[in-house]
């Protein structure tokens, strides 16, 4: 019961951070900043203003089992070189909030029920000599 918990709090989280990323496609004078501030061309911006949310929806919804591995690996990829970009930036200790993101995202990901996994392969027929 204790797993299922730390499953869906940290799913939950994951998913709702994801979720803000909708806030990219907004072109605020915050964001367009951020963006700059981190080295990143504002087309990126509006890629990860579609794809992020997107990745969190797929996460928190029951099936899209090869869907959701990809998600997991895009929200990865993305919360790293988010901590990279910032880290470059001298952000200091801000950096590590993508971070701390992450690790909430293997957390997720580590815990999944079996219904939320890729289903095993299929064992092939040994041909018999």
């Amino acid at each position: 019961m204790a797993l299922k918990i730390v499953y869906w709090v940290s799913t939950v989280i994951a998913g709702v951070m994801l979720a803000f990323a909708l806030s990219y496609l907004t072109g605020s004078p915050e964001m367009v900043e951020g963006f700059k501030h981190v080295g990143y061309p504002q087309h990126l911006r509006l890629i990860l203003g579609v794809a992020k949310p997107s990745a969190g929806v797929v996460i928190l919804l029951p099936g899209l089992r090869l869907l959701k591995e990809w998600a997991y690996a895009g929200a990865a990829f993305a919360w790293s070189m988010a901590t990279v970009a910032h880290w470059q930036a001298g952000d200091g200790k801000a950096a590590l909030f993508p971070l701390a993101l992450l690790v909430v995202l293997i957390v997720s990901y580590v815990t999944r029920p079996a219904s939320r996994r890729l289903a095993p392969p299929a064992e092939s027929p040994r041909a018999t000599a």
